[in-house]
C-alpha cells in the first residue's frame, strides 16, 4: 500500500511509519513539529518514506497527498502526558476536532475519486475512562458513561467521526485503541509547563519514563501521584505498530474497533518496584511518597484483548521487563546529554 499517516514523527506513529516500512509498504508522512520541535527518526532517509512538514488542519495539503494513497492513517493529534488534560482543557477539544474533521475530509475526497481504500483512526484507551466493565471489551464505549476529560470525550468523537464518514459517505474505516505506549524517542513537549515532583521536575507527564527518570536521578523516597493502586496495561511502541499494521492489512478489520494492549495488568507500585530493582538491585530498599493524584488520573483500565488475537492474530508479546531494558538506558543517555 502507499500510507498517508498525519502526525508521523510523534511517538507512536514513529513506531507505526517504521514498522510499515519494514513491511514493504510506501509511507507519505505529514507533521508540523509542533509538539517536540524538529525531530529525526532511523527512516527519514527510507527510499519508501516521504516527510511533507505541514499542518494536520490544512485539509487542502491533505486532499491532495489523499488522493495519492490506498490508505490514511488519522494519527496527529495534540497529545501529551496527564498534566496536558488539565492545561489544556479547551486546546485538547478544540485543536483535535480540527485536526480529525480536515483529515475526514481529505480521506473522504479520495474515497470518491476512486483510490483510497479506507482510514485507519488512532484513538486512545481513554475513551474507556468512565467504563464499569473490567476487562474492557470493544463496544464497551457506547455504553459505558461518557469520558469526563475532554481529551477522552474528543477521543470518542473520533470513533463518531469514522462511523459518521461510513454512515454517510460509505468511508471504509478501522479503529485501534492503544493502551498505555511505552519506548523511546519521546520528547519532553515544548508546551509542558514546569511539573516539579518531590526534587525532580517532571520531563513527559508520562508515569515510565518520568518514573525513570527519578531513579536515575536519586530520588528517595521516590514521589509517585496518589497510593499507586492504579492499574495500567503497557504497551510496548513496536507492539503497538505491529498491531496497528495487522489491522491496516486486514479485510477482517473493515468498520471494525480494537484493543490493541497487552494482556498484563501492572499498578503503578509494581511498576516503580520493578524501575527501582532495575537500577538499584535488591539491596536498597524502596521507599514511596504519595503526591497528590490527578483529577483524571483513572483507576483502573483494563482492557479485554481477545478481539484483536482473534481476528487479527495480534498479542503484545514485549514484556514490561523487556521494555525497561531499552528505556532505563535511553532515559539515562537523555538525562546525561542534558535533555530531561
Amino acid at each position: 500500500m502507499k500510507v498517508l499517516v498525519t502526525g508521523s514523527a510523534g511517538f507512536i506513529c514513529g513506531y507505526l511509519v517504521a514498522e510499515l516500512l519494514q513491511a514493504g509498504h510506501e509511507v507519505v508522512g505529514v507533521d508540523n513539529f509542533s509538539k517536540y520541535g524538529p525531530v529525526r527518526r532511523g527512516h527519514d532517509d527510507d527510499p519508501g518514506f516521504r516527510l511533507v512538514e505541514g499542518d494536520a488542519k490544512d485539509a487542502k495539503l491533505l486532499t491532495e497527498l489523499a488522493m495519492d494513497c490506498d490508505h490514511v492513517v488519522a494519527g496527529a493529534a495534540m497529545i501529551g502526558g496527564i498534566s496536558y488534560f488539565h492545561e489544556f482543557a479547551y486546546d485538547l477539544l478544540a485543536e483535535n476536532e480540527r485536526i480529525c474533521a480536515a483529515t475526514f475530509d481529505a480521506a473522504i475526497a479520495a474515497r470518491r475519486s476512486g483510490r483510497l481504500d479506507r482510514i485507519t483512526v488512532i484513538s486512545s484507551s481513554m475513551v474507556f475512562e468512565s467504563a464499569e466493565v473490567f476487562p474492557t471489551p470493544e463496544g464497551a464505549q457506547l455504553s459505558s458513561p461518557p469520558p469526563r476529560s475532554t481529551y477522552g470525550f474528543q477521543k470518542l468523537a473520533v470513533e463518531y467521526f469514522a462511523r459518521g464518514a461510513h454512515e454517510q459517505y460509505s468511508l471504509p474505516y478501522t479503529i485501534v485503541r492503544p493502551f498505555n505506549c511505552v519506548g523511546i524517542g519521546e520528547r519532553r513537549a515544548l508546551r509542558d509547563r514546569d511539573i516539579m515532583s518531590g526534587n525532580v521536575k517532571l520531563a513527559m507527564s508520562h508515569v515510565v519514563p518520568d518514573l525513570c527518570q527519578k531513579v536515575l536521578k536519586g530520588q528517595d523516597p521516590l514521589h509517585i501521584l496518589g497510593d499507586g493502586s492504579q492499574v495500567r496495561h503497557y504497551t510496548y511502541g513496536g507492539d503497538l505498530a505491529r498491531g496497528i499494521r495487522l489491522a491496516m492489512e486486514s479485510p477482517r478489520a473493515v468498520n471494525e474497533d480494537f484493543n490493541l494492549s497487552t494482556a498484563q495488568s501492572t499498578t503503578v507500585r509494581e511498576l516503580a518496584e520493578a524501575i527501582w530493582r532495575k537500577v538499584h538491585g535488591d539491596g536498597r530498599p524502596l521507599r514511596l511518597v504519595s503526591d497528590p493524584a490527578y483529577e483524571h488520573d483513572v483507576q483502573r483500565r483494563v482492557p479485554d484483548v481477545r478481539k484483536a488475537r482473534e481476528v487479527l492474530g495480534f498479542e503484545a508479546t514485549t514484556t514490561l521487563d523487556g521494555m525497561l531494558d531499552e528505556v532505563i538506558p535511553w532515559v539515562r543517555d537523555e538525562i546525561e546529554a542534558g535533555r530531561i
